[in-house]
């Protein structure tokens, strides 16, 4: 058994864990919150833009506007395939979980490019030696509209410089009081069923799109795609914060029930200890007596 002294030690530095579990749980709580606040602030633009799409192409179904899927179009040049992980651990299975769909559609399409937001995902392909696009870099922390569109822009080059044809979207959609759950979307090329009016809507007649509908569609679709892509970063940073939350959550109850027991394990030890130096004062006092009551009888046999 631990003598006190150890368990005091032991007793401090778990207080002192569940401190940073606790701080590190309020933080994740403000970053989550702030995060979710900013997708709210964006979201009317990016709806509005794909409403005038949806727009466009009910007046304009014939359109062969190369971010849509075309039927008629050549074979599969290449696909590319964006993860979405966070930049750190400590988050649960949150990452556990995004790496293992990744892993599953690079089984089914093995020439497919990764293409990684955070480091997390990026060191774990990278040490399996994965086909990774190793000029695209960025950070999951923090999401941006700056970013998605910085983001936007390298994938679009990709696209259109025939490099891949196809680009598919893997994050974590967060659920406030459920679990998040890993979803996997194409991002291009778009579907234009996708944008339809809704049965019984009133179109708005009398519409011209200048100079003409194709390159309209290709000034609108990539802002619309950078909405799309901050959502989901938006989503996937939620749902690490809440990951991340609950895993320090279920650390600082763990603390809680070590403390419990180790202040348990110390009161024993104390109390042992309070005991035994009884039992040696009781003996000493036992033993002096009986050397007294000895001497005594000794002087009175003289």
């Amino acid at each position: 058994m631990a003598s006190a002294s150890e368990i005091r030690i032991r007793i401090a530095s778990i207080t002192e864990t569940k401190k940073v579990t606790d701080a590190m749980y309020m933080i994740s709580s403000v970053k989550m919150r702030k995060a979710k606040r900013g997708l709210d602030d964006t979201r009317p633009y990016f709806n509005a833009l794909r409403e005038e799409i949806g727009e466009l192409l009910t007046f304009f179904p014939e359109t062969r506007n190369r971010y849509f899927r075309n039927t008629d179009a050549e074979g599969m040049r290449g696909r590319a395939l964006v993860l979405i992980t966070s930049d750190k651990g400590l988050a649960g299975n949150y990452n556990q979980e995004a790496i293992r769909a990744a892993e599953q559609e690079l089984l089914a399409h093995d020439d497919a490019m990764l293409f990684i937001v955070g480091e997390y995902g990026r060191q774990y392909f990278m040490n399996r030696k994965a086909r990774i696009a190793d000029d695209f870099s960025f950070p999951a922390a923090f999401p941006t509209v700056y970013e998605a569109q910085r983001i936007c822009t390298e994938l679009l080059e990709y696209y259109n410089d025939d490099v891949v044809d196809e680009i598919d979207l893997i994050f974590t959609d967060f659920h406030s009081g459920r679990p998040s759950t890993v979803q996997r979307q194409c991002l291009l090329p778009l579907e234009m069923s996708a944008f339809y009016a809704h049965e019984g809507a009133p179109l708005p007649y009398g519409k011209r799109y200048l100079p003409d509908p194709d390159t309209v569609l290709n000034e609108i679709v990539p802002p619309y795609l950078t909405g799309f892509l901050y959502s989901a970063l938006v989503e996937s940073y939620s749902s690490e914060q809440n990951a991340r939350m609950t895993a320090m959550q279920t650390a600082g109850t763990n603390a809680e029930d070590m403390l419990k027991r180790l202040r348990t394990e110390y009161n024993n030890v104390r109390q042992a200890a309070i005991t035994n130096e009884i039992i040696e004062i009781s003996a000493g006092a036992r033993a002096l007596r009986e050397k007294k009551e000895k001497m005594q009888k000794e002087a009175s046999e003289i």
